[in-house]
């Protein structure tokens, strides 16, 4: 059985990692750049070890976490901090915001009254984002920490636009105690100084023929024939992890994406952050999002430091755009594939919170869908398509 898998970044690599287990499946890995792992792929600056964007893991799935540490082997770093400044105040808060922080606002009374006024009703019917932030946490806590950063985030210029705002995470509650769904995920980042390179570069190649820097070009869908550097293919399985709106020729429109341009920064001392402080979130009008201190993951020992600034920009295709109206487009898309096709990873089921081990966990359940052979069975992946 030849299976075609398009895309060599995690969601592409753990596919053909797991299905490369079994004997009767002969593989092709297809990736445009020069190298596997995309921007989860270590790289090095000045002796200092990076990826394109913090690149941790977190799970609650233990046997995913187990899989992973088998080919990978992980370290805790379960005492991560994220911190927020806040430019009105002249402060740093806990991100996402803890009730513990409005004590030391200047505003506090005012945030306190608008807290109490909140309604779960509105929250529910909320149309909007602002609409959502405002109804959850007041006008005051919603202008100086939240609005400028969505705005920047998604390259907008009015947080109304964005009519969905339920798939974070981090959500609209201020705790009052731990961030329980988190707090008790498993956190990790790889031991060795290359990071999850291992993952991508010690795949087995008797079983994958891997092309990098190639270019593929769908012949026939339906039979599933492709062109790989102008050589045609025909394969029986097809699992892909860009964008779906290529293989329809973009006849609904082109998904619309949020890249980023990521810049490098050495500076002259051991550590800049303070202790367990991982990130550094801006929710004002400076274009850049956040800093990332890499030794805090890595471990790199070294006189200098390496800080990683993220600025939103049109460049690349990192994060889908969470708007309805682009949600819809891309379901009819994933809709329209023909039998044995498997669109998984942030890209190719068009959700921002599709993760590490979210690509293993959907590599995993389509190893299980094509040994049973029966197709039916991928209707569970369906719920990668849905926006929560």
């Amino acid at each position: 059985m030849k299976i075609l898998i398009i895309g060599g970044g995690f969601a592409g690599c753990a596919s053909a990692r797991i299905l490369s287990r079994h004997k009767q499946f002969k593989i092709d890995l297809v990736e445009q750049s020069k190298f596997l792992g995309a921007g989860v792929r270590t790289q090095f600056y000045g002796g200092h070890p990076y990826t394109f964007g913090p690149r941790h893991f977190l799970t609650h799935n233990k046997d995913v976490f187990n899989y992973l540490n088998k080919i990978v082997p992980m370290r805790s770093c379960a005492d991560h901090q994220f911190i927020t400044y806040v430019e009105k105040d002249n402060q740093f808060y806990n991100y996402p915001m803890h009730m513990d922080d409005i004590k030391k606002m200047p505003d506090k009374k005012k945030i306190y009254s608008e807290l109490k006024k909140k309604n779960i009703s509105k929250i529910k019917n909320s149309k909007n984002m602002e609409d959502y932030w405002i109804n959850s946490v007041g006008k005051t806590l919603y202008n100086k920490t939240i609005k400028n950063y969505n705005k920047k985030m998604w390259l907008v210029n009015d947080n109304k636009i964005i009519d969905t705002f339920n798939w974070s995470p981090k959500g609209a509650t201020i705790k009052s105690g731990p961030r329980a769904a988190w707090d008790k995920a498993i956190s990790a980042y790889p031991k060795k100084e290359n990071g999850y390179n291992d993952f991508f570069d010690k795949l087995n190649k008797k079983k994958i023929k891997i092309y990098t820097n190639s270019k593929i070009k769908v012949s026939n869908i339906r039979k599933k024939t492709f062109f790989i550097n102008g050589k045609m293919k025909k394969y029986d399985i097809v699992i892909t992890s860009i964008s779906p709106d290529f293989f329809f020729n973009y006849k609904h429109g082109q998904l619309k994406f949020i890249g980023r341009d990521f810049h490098k920064i050495v500076l002259p001392v051991k550590e800049a952050f303070p202790k367990n402080v991982y990130f550094l979130y801006y929710a004002n009008k400076e274009r850049f999002t956040r800093l990332v201190e890499y030794k805090k993951f890595t471990k790199h020992k070294s006189k200098t430091t390496l800080i990683g600034m993220e600025i939103p920009s049109k460049n690349g295709k990192h994060y889908p755009l969470p708007f309805k109206k682009e949600i819809k487009r891309a379901q009819k898309y994933l809709k329209s594939f023909p039998e044995w096709y498997f669109s998984i990873g942030r890209a190719g089921t068009y959700r921002y919170e599709v993760d590490i081990d979210d690509c293993i966990e959907q590599a995993l359940e389509i190893e299980k869908i094509v040994l049973n052979k029966k197709y039916e069975t991928a209707l569970p992946l369906k719920k990668w398509w849905k926006y929560g």
